[in-house]
């Protein structure tokens, strides 16, 4: 499956994905995160049933707090 996350084009196996399955594979680990599909909001609570597929556009984005 090709996907463009964070504007980068990415390739994984399979047809589909969670944001769950994404967050692993990547290694994305921070506790601050923003996940959108397709320009849609997900909630922390969804990432177990968001499904990626084929084409769609993920961004996640790390938030960062500071002084």
């Amino acid at each position: 499956m090709k996907i463009l996350l964070n504007n980068n084009r990415e390739e994984f196996a399979g047809d589909e994905m969670t944001v769950t399955d994404l967050l692993r594979l990547k290694n994305f680990t921070f506790k601050m995160l923003v996940i959108k599909i397709n320009g849609i909001l997900i909630k922390k609570t969804g990432y177990d049933i968001a499904l990626i597929k084929e084409g769609d556009e993920v961004h996640v984005l790390h938030l960062i707090s500071g002084g």
